[in-house]
Formats: structure tokens, C-alpha cells, sequence
């Protein structure tokens, strides 16, 4: 209230000026006439210039690029002697099979991982019965486990593929097929006319590409009616056209290959040829399988001066073999790193490339099966290995013999 009764007082006294006001220009005007001054124009008004600047327009921030990176591993042979399915199949209480005790020292670290790969050396279906040395067959429960720890890509090219004929690679592929669809599976095609047909993953805006080939496949020709078959390293002008194809089709492409001489640490001439062309036909990354050992890491440049990582071979990642060198193998991880930039393109590298040494433990009577990292494995866990001799500086030894240092994590 009290607000707006000053407001009239107001206004009443500023009619009572204006009355005023009115009442001398009236008598100015009859006293000179009505000869007023002349106005000024607006020509002749000086104009005022403010100190102060106008406010300058604020510019858009220039765009960004965006950079992705995934995180990356990749386990060697995943192979399935008779005593680690029989051991399952107690641990189910013969009511199945339960692979937990196999990997459950190295589950955790796939945990981190964005992407998972893994060489799957045996076929895997229920529809015949489990198998072991020379013509290997596993449960379906150790595929569907393997996707529990984080798996998903596996690779199917390699020496057993043709284990159990047509047949075999039907179920294995009905097998895979019934999995969830991010699961991955490359190295088996349904003829030429599938040649094409090239696995691609995307993870985080990045697209991967994956292909896998096989050395042999213990003298086993490509079965009669197979509805699949591998592609042989051989077949170098197929696998040419496959990884340049997969260029344009992914920002990366991984190339699996099983080859070398069992039982070997030494990098062979064949391996080293085949290994520069797929560098120069276009993978960005290279990882070996099938020795059962370890073999060295290395860059390679490719003909168009790209820096392209190949592990020849990661060893076992499971099995009951009873060498000493064939109960030590490597994951390896790396980064793929994806920068878009605003206006649309990108570029891609592979790169931080790493082994990490494990170690596979049964005891004597073939029992307590289980891969540790070379980290976690102890000289309690040695003394009781069936395998004599393989201690923690062993495992060492080898790993620090055959993998340049700037890859090897031991810790």
C-alpha cells in the first residue's frame, strides 16, 4: 500500500511542472513573435562516442576429434584332453560338465577386456560325445562357459577342425550359431561363394574384421559333403583377397593364423614370408597359433609403411600336455585406438602391445586342473605339478628367452 500512494504524489506533481511549463513557452511565443530560434538539425548535434567498445560476437569453439580406444586379448590354444572334461563332468557331479575350476584363477582379467579373442582348437557340440587325442570333441558347456568369462571371438581354423568329418563341422557350426548373437566365430566358410561373407564386430563405433587360416589339418582333406570348409595357408591368393576385401569393410582387421613346427620355439621361414604379405595385403594385426609353445613377438612394416604388431605364436592357453614348454603360454592384449575426426574421416592404429605369461597346472594324478598367470603361479603349486621342473624361474626363463622385453608384463 504504502507504495502505491507514493506513486500518486508523484504523478500529481509532475502534472503541476508540466502546467507550468506550458504556460511560459506560451507567453516566450507571444513576446517574440513566434520567432523562435531555428532548430538544429540533426547534422548539428554533436555526437557522443561511448568509451567503451561494443561486445565483440563469441566464435564457436573449434570441433574436436574423437578418439575411441578398445582394449584388446587374445589367448592361445584352447585344448581339451580327455582328464579337463572328465574332471568337468565331477566337478557337475556327472550331471553335465562345469568348467569353472579350469579358469578361474584367469577369468577376472577378461573382465577388462572390450574384446576377448581366443584360438578354439576342438569342436565344440553335444551331439557327439566328448573326445579327446587325436580326434578331439568337447562339450557344448565349455563354449557356453568360455562366453561366461567374456569370450567372444573365436577362432576355428586349425589342425582338428576336420576331426570329425561333415558331421563334425555341421553340429560344431550348429553349435555356434545357437550362442548369443555377439558371438564371433571365424575360419570356417561354406564354400567359395561364403568367401565374402567376412565377420565383422563393432565395439564402441569401431569395426573389426576377423579372419583365420590353417597351415594343415593333420592330413585330413576337406570332407566329403562338408556344408564348411578352412581356407589352407596355401591359398595365398584367397586369403589376399579376403583380407582386402575386410579393409574395406572394417577400420581393422585381425588376421589368426595356425602354423609353425609343434613343439618349436623357433620361428620358421614360411611362417616369416606368409606373415610380411598378410602385413602388406592389409592386416593390422597378426596372431599365431599351434606350436604349443611360445614364439616371439615382433613389428613389422608393410609395404604401405604401416606398423603391423604378429605374435607367432601364443602357446597353449589349456591343455594336459606334459612338456615343460607346452604348459606355458601368453595372452596377448593390445589397443586399437579409432580418431574420427569432425569432418567425418578417420584413422586407425593398433598399438601398446603386451604378453602376459600363464602357466597350466595339474597335479599329480592329472586332477586339479587350472591356468594361472605366470604372476600368481608359485612354488607351492610347482612342487606339486606332475610336470617335474616347472617352477616360476622356469616359466620365466623361457617367456624372457623367447619374448622381447618391451612386451613382456610380469607383474
Amino acid at each position: 500500500m504504502k507504495k502505491k500512494s507514493n506513486a500518486r504524489g508523484a504523478l500529481i506533481a509532475a502534472i503541476a511542472v508540466a502546467a507550468v511549463c506550458l504556460a511560459g513557452l506560451c507567453l516566450w511565443t507571444f513576446v517574440f513573435d513566434g520567432n523562435l530560434p531555428a532548430q538544429p538539425t540533426a547534422a548539428s548535434v554533436p555526437v557522443s562516442v561511448s568509451s567503451s567498445a561494443a561486445p565483440e560476437s563469441v566464435s564457436e569453439p573449434e570441433p574436436e576429434p574423437v578418439v575411441t580406444t578398445l582394449h584388446v586379448s587374445a589367448s592361445g590354444d584352447n585344448l581339451i584332453h580327455l582328464g579337463l572334461y572328465l574332471e568337468a563332468a565331477r566337478r557337475a557331479n556327472n550331471n553335465g560338465y562345469d568348467f569353472t575350476g579350469l579358469y578361474e584363477n584367469v577369468a577376472p582379467f577378461y573382465q577388462d577386456y572390450d574384446v576377448n579373442w581366443i584360438n578354439q582348437e576342438t569342436l565344440v557340440t553335444d551331439e557327439y560325445e566328448p573326445s579327446s587325442y587325436p580326434m578331439f570333441c568337447s562339450p557344448a558347456a565349455l563354449g557356453q562357459h568360455m562366453y561366461d568369462i567374456g569370450f567372444r571371438v573365436f577362432a576355428l581354423s586349425n589342425n582338428h577342425s576336420y576331426d570329425k568329418g561333415a558331421g563334425g563341422i555341421a553340429a560344431t557350426r550348429r553349435f555356434w550359431a545357437s550362442m548369443p548373437e555377439d558371438t564371433v566365430t571365424t575360419g570356417l566358410f561354406a564354400g567359395e561363394s561364403d568367401y565374402s561373407n567376412i565377420p565383422v564386430q563393432e565395439v564402441n563405433g569401431v569395426t573389426i574384421a576377423y579372419l583365420a587360416y590353417t597351415e594343415h589339418t593333420n592330413g585330413l582333406p576337406t570332407p566329403s559333403g562338408a556344408e564348411a570348409n578352412v581356407i589352407y595357408t596355401s591359398e595365398e591368393s584367397v586369403i589376399q583377397s579376403q583380407i582386402e576385401l575386410a579393409n574395406t569393410m572394417a577400420d581393422v582387421v585381425v588376421v589368426g593364423v595356425h602354423w609353425g613346427t609343434e613343439n618349436s620355439h623357433f620361428i620358421n621361414d614360411a611362417q616369416r614370408a606368409l606373415g610380411q604379405k598378410i602385413a602388406d595385403w592389409g592386416a593390422d594385426i597378426i596372431i599365431g597359433t599351434h606350436p604349443h609353445v611360445v614364439q616371439g613377438i615382433d613389428t613389422l612394416t608393410s609395404a604401405d609403411g604401416r606398423s603391423v604388431p604378429i605374435a607367432y605364436s601364443l602357446g597353449n592357453f589349456v591343455s594336459l600336455q606334459e612338456q615343460r614348454d607346452n604348459l606355458i603360454g601368453i595372452v596377448l592384449t593390445y589397443d586399437i585406438t579409432k580418431t574420427t575426426q569432425p569432418d567425418g574421416s578417420s584413422e586407425t592404429a593398433v598399438g601398446n602391445v603386451k604378453a602376459h605369461p600363464v602357466v597350466m597346472y595339474y597335479d599329480s594324478s592329472w586332477s586339479n586342473a587350472s591356468v594361472y598367470f605366470l604372476r600368481d603361479y608359485t612354488d607351492a603349486l610347482a612342487s606339486s605339478h606332475r610336470s617335474s621342473g616347472l617352477t616360476p624361474a622356469y616359466a620365466q626363463s623361457i617367456v624372457k628367452e623367447y619374448i622381447p622385453a618391451e612386451y613382456l608384463v610380469l607383474d
